[in-house]
């Protein structure tokens, strides 16, 4: 463990289903102080057994329940039931009862956003989370920067973390890291390797193989040298399928038919549609017929779009009709899913980029805990990447912060921990041995995942 005991944090987490289920995993890795609150007995009891944590039976938006939860000693509350309504009570309460604490609320209904951003204050609110909006806006630039399985940002946009997969007579194949100049003709860093589902962070001398998966750092204006070098043709969506008209098809739809890409929404539930028809732009064509029919993905031209996102409901038949995409030709072929634990499934079917609406979800809120853990120093963004094998934190070099002025080559940082990026201001640079930060400037690190990095300094022996 790389804990300090004086930096766990007291936290209530309300609704144990999928997004609960996932911050208690993460949570409790980290140390963390848990107590969860669910209204089925059962479910509780499987997560009492399995991690160390306390559990309270019983409605979160209750005053006596939250006081069971010791609601008035704990720093933060996440409400993450089903229920919106509830969530807002239940920190509206929380708040009442201990003004000193934070609260998270997962709000996931279109019509609440404005006016719960507006009025945040009177419910009391430190952070609200939408799954399904995160997870349009990271499908959104996907298709909007096709090429890559998977794009994070850093430095504010200046720099990026992507993920390639080694196909079958890619250029990058059976080379070597120190060679990779000699291919890719510009200044990049692999930061770490999936293969067959293990994540590495490898040196030099590591050579990759046919069906890596790699992620690399870059600068943003190289991303495109990049492509370019491998072969890989990309142009921009035009026209885009989505299978599944639920919150988050309704989300992407959208924003897609703002930026003038044809939209076609095939959703199996006839008032739902009707819904969708009112709801969205009339660029956007909703089509009432079953997702997986190859008859209906035929009849609708699927060979001929630039993308499809398949995101109904059930996971099997989101890789069933990413598959069939795959095998139609389709140039970019995006799957939700609500279970990461498959992952290996996932990198052995080729299913093109995989998003978690769950996991980009709780991504933000390890990291407003991690930042209320040490407000100094504390990571600036935070990704999990390779499946959640590994994470990538933007840091600011501080006074306090070791290693000022010294070349890389002589730091002593953390097995499985590499400085990837320095950015100086408005410039950027990949470091080699020779490079230096200074106060001011922002680092990217890479780490294998459970080192938790609360602060810059931690990755220092």
């Amino acid at each position: 463990k790389y804990y300090r005991r004086n930096l766990f944090v007291k936290i209530i987490i309300a609704g144990d289903g999928k997004v609960g289920l996932t911050l208690t995993q993460k949570l409790s890795a980290e140390g963390h102080d848990l107590t969860l609150i669910d209204s089925n007995q059962k479910v509780l009891d499987s997560s009492v057994e399995r991690y160390d944590v306390m559990g309270v039976q019983g409605n979160c938006a209750s005053m006596r329940v939250l006081e069971s939860a010791d609601v008035r000693k704990a720093d933060l509350l996440i409400a993450a039931t089903s229920a919106d309504e509830i969530n807002l009570l239940c920190c509206m309460t929380a708040h009442g009862l201990n003004p000193k604490i934070h609260t998270i609320a997962r709000i996931r209904n279109p019509e609440y956003g404005k006016q719960i951003f507006t009025m945040r204050d009177v419910y009391s609110l430190s952070l609200m989370v939408n799954p399904e909006k995160q997870a349009a806006r990271e499908i959104e630039r996907l298709i909007k920067y096709p090429g890559f399985l998977q794009r994070d940002t850093f430095a504010k946009s200046r720099v990026e973390i992507v993920e390639l997969r080694i196909d079958e007579g890619s250029k990058l194949c059976n080379v070597a890291l120190n060679d990779l100049d000699s291919i890719i003709k510009c200044k990049v860093l692999v930061c770490a390797v999936s293969r067959k589902g293990v994540a590495q962070i490898p040196d030099g001398h590591f050579v990759l193989q046919e069906g890596d998966r790699v992620f690399v750092t870059a600068p943003s204006e190289n991303l495109t040298i990049l492509l370019k070098n491998l072969g890989v043709i990309t142009h921009k969506a035009k026209r885009v399928i989505i299978c599944g008209g639920g919150r988050i098809g309704y989300y992407l739809a959208e924003r897609l038919a703002r930026n003038g890409v044809t939209v076609q929404l095939i959703e199996q539930d006839e008032d739902r549609c009707v819904e969708l028809s009112d709801k969205l732009p009339k660029e956007v064509c909703v089509i009432h017929g079953d997702a997986s029919s190859q008859f209906l993905l035929e009849s609708e031209g699927v060979s001929d779009c630039d993308a499809l996102v398949s995101m109904t409901g059930i996971d099997e038949m989101n890789m069933i009709i990413s598959l069939y995409a795959k095998n139609c030709g389709v140039p970019q072929v995006i799957t939700k899913v609500g279970h990461m634990e498959i992952h290996n499934i996932h990198d052995t079917l080729g299913l093109g980029s995989v998003v978690c609406p769950k996991e980009l979800c709780c991504n933000n809120i390890v990291r407003y805990v991690r930042a209320m853990q040490n407000t100094a120093g504390a990571a600036l963004t935070l990704h999990n990447i390779a499946e959640g094998q590994a994470e990538a934190l933007e840091f600011v070099v501080d006074e306090k912060t070791r290693y000022i002025g010294t070349p890389l080559r002589e730091m002593k940082t953390k097995a499985n921990v590499l400085i990837v990026c320095i950015s100086h201001g408005s410039k950027t640079e990949i470091p080699s041995g020779d490079s230096m930060y200074q106060k001011g400037d922002s680092l990217i690190v890479v780490a294998k995942s459970g080192m938790a990095l609360l602060q810059i300094n931690d990755i220092f022996e």
